[in-house]
């Protein structure tokens, strides 16, 4: 059988982990060797330590650039990450390529792995991406756009990221991309998100598999004592959300189970009321969200899917671009409400009290449900599986 290496470059999160590990279970069973190559190898840890396989460090940017404006397309994020001059890039390449040379894979396959995925064009070693839509562009169009600019940026910036590449591709003796979309796709791309909840609107020719996410694992749920609606909450500490969403749902009646990582190392927790149980270690989602009536979250991959599939309307507070989009299509869905229009100063209680009586949000996210309630993550793998065994041949 074949050597299938899996990398993880960009992004934070452990949704990136998850979905490698899941494939890397499929491969497995299939026969395959697997090794890993980890953006983060503390935080990734506990997720993969029963995978027996081996697991690196990837080669990752540790510098900043200064003096970018935010980011409007995937061209700018690449720009934080070593894509603004060749002479940088060079030094990302020559490592995932020495990495290559010591594991000689058959098959790399990129989850946010651009670099990654251009060391091995440059190899001429046969590459694959995996991901959600944000980071997976529809081939042979312009990048997507999701910010206001300036007219002519982000095709400029397009533009110079492409350049960029290319100058360290063909230096290497390798064929350049003819688009920048290519960066990200590699020879196959195998896209783990639904229709419904793609980053990128009117995607044409696509194949959606589904998403991929960890499901074991997690404490049982126990909920405040008393009458209310069951809300299950994952925020972290550092969103400006976070305090005022927790304190509307307790004054709108409700008992929270809030996993908030910062509270359960240690940390003081943003809103004390009896209607809020703060649990110590990550709660079994399916068991929770069988039982709950909303869910609050950041609108991360996995927590969105399970809930949807649980017919659980959401309560969404972006961190970023990716959730924001994430969010704003689950919003115009009709199921959950993208909290990215409040501000703390806002009163959250009249969202709380829509999400818990309006109807339409629960058969909203009911109907999502009832459109998906044939899926299954392992099918899903296995069917990704044989598309790279297809690859190979």
């Amino acid at each position: 059988m074949s050597h299938i290496h899996l990398c993880w470059e960009l992004g934070g999160g452990l949704g990136h982990a998850g979905r490698l590990k899941m494939l890397a279970q499929a491969l497995l069973a299939r026969g395959h060797r697997v090794t890993m190559s980890l953006r983060d190898l503390m935080q990734s840890h506990a997720l993969l330590a029963d995978l027996d396989v081996p697991k690196l460090q990837a080669p990752v940017w540790l510098h900043d650039a200064v003096g970018l404006p935010p980011s409007g397309n995937l061209a700018e994020i690449l720009f934080n990450c070593g894509y603004l001059e060749p002479s940088a890039l060079r030094g990302m390449v020559a490592g995932w390529r020495d990495l290559y040379t010591v594991l000689r894979p058959d098959l790399v396959v990129g989850d946010f792995a651009p670099t990654a995925l251009l060391a091995a064009r440059s190899m001429g070693l046969r590459c694959a991406a995996i991901g959600n839509g944000f980071y997976m562009p529809p081939a042979g169009q312009p990048l997507p756009a999701w910010r206001e600019a300036p007219a002519g940026r982000l095709a400029n910036s397009e533009a110079r990221m492409l350049a960029t590449a290319n100058a360290v591709l063909t230096g290497l003796g390798a064929p350049p991309y003819a688009q920048a979309a290519q960066a990200f796709l590699g020879d196959m791309s195998l896209l783990c998100t639904w229709p419904e909840l793609d980053h990128v609107e009117g995607r044409a020719d696509a194949h959606w598999f589904g998403p991929s996410f960890v499901t074991q694992g997690g404490l049982a749920p126990r909920w405040p004592e008393g009458d209310g609606p069951k809300v299950l909450a994952y925020l972290k500490g550092a969103h400006a959300g976070q305090a005022p969403a927790l304190a509307a749902l307790a004054a709108e009646g409700c008992r929270v189970l809030a996993y908030v990582p910062e509270v359960a190392a240690g940390a003081r927790p943003p809103v004390i009321s009896e209607r809020i149980l703060y649990a110590e270690a990550p709660v079994a989602l399916p068991q929770a969200l069988a039982e709950a009536d909303l869910c609050a979250c950041h609108a991360g991959d996995a927590t969105l899917a399970q809930a949807l599939l649980a017919g659980v309307p959401l309560l969404m507070l972006p961190s970023h671009t990716e959730q924001f989009l994430s969010a704003r299509r689950v919003a115009m869905a009709g199921a959950g409400y993208n909290a990215a229009l409040l501000t703390p100063e806002s009163d959250w209680r009249p969202v709380v009290r829509s999400l818990l009586n309006d109807p339409c949000y629960r058969a909203a996210a009911r109907d999502f449900a009832a459109r998906h309630q044939g899926f299954r993550q392992q099918e899903m793998n296995q069917a990704m599986a044989r598309r790279l065994e297809a690859l190979l041949a």
